[in-house]
């Protein structure tokens, strides 16, 4: 009995651990189905992560030499969409306004300290230029809406799609939402058309620059010596030069007493009096006696027109004679600092203050400028008075690279209360708004601006304003395209797709083919300058890439950047404007 009861026991536990695995097996097929199919904070964290870090790898792919980018996002959620993926449609909504406001913000902070400088820099005409290609496309948009008989919720997707501008159709679908009578119908069509019309954005872009260069039989490297020439002679940028003092009217003045050095822009950064061998700093109270050797700093047509003013050019070197003077370039970050003068900052350590970087900018100060965070000075001192002035100025890349959270919550909250003001436009009956998208774009240009309040700065280092920029639009692009992805298919392929890829060319290449063919007979634009005109007037990374590698001049990057700040705020008003007129 013993041993047959020892039998069944053993056959038991036999049969028990055969079955475990399998049994283990079902309930983890079990668990993962349960994880993909019901609704739950886990479900909705799992779907979106699934869906940005997919998307982020499909775009990656190259075809053709072109990469999707981080629209990659957008055609990963369409799939995952297609496939009834999805997630709850109130968390979806909170996490594509949530993305939406953290892009726009970081745009804004991006691009505001240079909009205003950028704008005038070159003057107005290539910005000029980028925006009549904003104005074309639109009127182009509203024309196939209206004579094409294609819906403006999907029109003002294709003018996003067909413009590779993403912060367009954010825009778009914000105001889309905050009219009447507008259901999840609806509010899936910008989407679909951004979709339909994005890859052919991409490379109508690349063929408008190859159909300029065939058409008018350029010479690409004749363009980068043409336009290397013209930076030469227009170069704003601060040099130095050294010059005797040969002008008896300036014996025995003040650096303070001669009005045209800060007038034109111009410091007096080190001096050696004639007969003396020790290279002095040079303040304000510095007497200037004839015979005496100075270094300024300044534009170099500026310096230029002071040596009639002052006299010729010296023999000697100021900084290789000078062994007790050194120069540093010292990074503000000391909140005691801020908004400090730098006529101040001179006179209390004893230095000069001969450069500041900003972020896209060099400049000569004056001594009534104030510092602001994130300032890069070019300090000229003894290396005490180096030291000292180090302490004071903070100096500290670790605090420059760790941002506030403060402010950039504040500034969030201020960019809420203006896009939810109500205001109204003549002609319009009904109320129109900022939105999610235009009121946290124009506060963080207005804070940007500003600079800083107080000792709290509106200043984020590079890096936290990529991955906040990042992170804003692969959440807004992951909810959209989950929330069209049940129809991009049937749209494409049984639907109107292929006739609204066909309208959506016609606003990617004729504002690009019309304005570039005006560009060069009318304004004989330089083709690199042009090519980075067309690139950023779309906003477009690929483009921007593609024309680089037509040549390494710098001039693709200079227009590109010029025209960005402006482009990316009109593409963004010009969407919201779209379906306000046209609804």
């Amino acid at each position: 009995m013993a041993e047959s009861h020892h039998k069944q026991q053993a056959s038991y536990i036999a049969i028990n651990n055969s079955a475990f695995p399998q049994f283990a097996k079902r309930l983890l097929m079990f668990w993962i189905v349960d994880l993909f199919q019901h609704d739950s904070v886990p479900h909705a964290m799992l779907i979106i992560s699934l869906v940005v870090a997919s998307g982020l790898v499909l775009g990656g792919l190259k075809v053709a030499g072109i990469r999707l980018g981080i629209a990659g996002v957008l055609f990963s959620g369409l799939i995952f969409g297609h496939y009834d993926l999805t997630i709850n449609a109130e968390v979806m909504h909170f996490l594509r306004e949530f993305g939406l406001v953290l892009f726009v913000y970081a745009i804004g902070l991006q691009v505001g300290p240079s909009f205003v400088s950028s704008f005038f820099k070159y003057g107005l005409k290539l910005n000029g230029l980028a925006a009549a290609i904003v104005v074309l496309g639109a009127l182009i948009a509203v024309a196939i809406s209206v004579v094409g008989e294609i819906p403006m919720p999907v029109a003002v997707g294709l003018f996003s799609g067909a413009t590779t501008n993403t912060p367009s159709l954010a825009a778009a679908q914000q105001v889309l939402s905050s009219l009447p009578n507008v259901d999840g119908e609806i509010m899936k069509m910008p989407g679909l058309g951004y979709a339909v019309a994005y890859p052919f954005g991409i490379i109508g872009i690349i063929l408008s620059m190859t159909s300029v260069k065939r058409l008018f039989k350029i010479q690409v490297d004749k363009e980068a010596e043409d336009f290397a020439h013209h930076q030469q002679q227009q170069a704003k940028i601060p040099v130095w030069e050294d010059l005797v003092v040969e002008n008896p009217n300036l014996n025995g003045l003040t650096i303070a007493q001669i009005p045209f050095f800060e007038g034109m822009g111009v410091v007096i950064t080190r001096i050696l009096h004639k007969g003396k061998t020790d290279v002095e700093i040079a303040s304000r109270d510095t007497p200037l006696m004839m015979g005496d050797t100075v270094r300024l700093v300044g534009e170099r047509q500026q310096l230029q027109r002071l040596k009639i003013l002052i006299g010729h050019d010296a023999e000697i070197n100021l900084q290789e004679i000078a062994q007790n003077l050194r120069s540093k370039r010292l990074v503000v970050t000391h909140k005691a600092a801020i908004n400090q003068t730098i006529g101040n900052l001179c006179v209390r350590f004893g230095v000069t203050i001969s450069r500041v970087h900003r972020p896209d900018v060099e400049f000569t100060p004056t001594s009534a400028m104030h510092v602001h965070f994130g300032d890069e000075l070019n300090v000229v001192g003894s290396q005490d008075a180096l030291d000292t002035i180090e302490k004071a100025l903070g100096n500290s890349l670790e605090e420059l690279s760790h941002p506030q959270v403060m402010p950039i919550f504040i500034g969030i909250s201020l960019g809420v209360l203006l896009g939810s003001w109500p205001f109204y436009l003549p002609g319009v009956p009904t109320e129109l708004k900022l939105g999610m998208a235009g009121g946290p774009l124009l506060v963080a240009i207005m804070l940007s601006r500003v600079g800083n309040w107080g000792t709290m700065t509106w200043h984020l280092p590079k890096s936290s304003n990529i991955i906040l920029k990042d992170i804003g639009i692969v959440l807004f692009l992951a909810c959209v395209g989950l929330h069209s992805g049940d129809e991009f298919l049937e749209t494409l392929f049984n639907g109107s797709g292929f006739y609204w890829m066909a309208c959506a060319s016609l606003i990617t290449l004729l504002p690009l083919l019309i304005v570039a063919l005006f560009g060069r007979i009318v304004f004989k634009l330089n083709y690199l300058s042009l090519c980075g005109l067309l690139a950023g007037s779309m906003t477009d990374p690929p483009a921007l890439a593609f024309a680089n590698n037509l040549h390494s001049s710098a001039a693709v990057s200079i227009a590109y950047a010029t025209v960005y700040p402006l482009v990316m705020i009109l593409r963004i008003l010009a969407a919201q404007l779209i379906i306000v007129l046209v609804n």
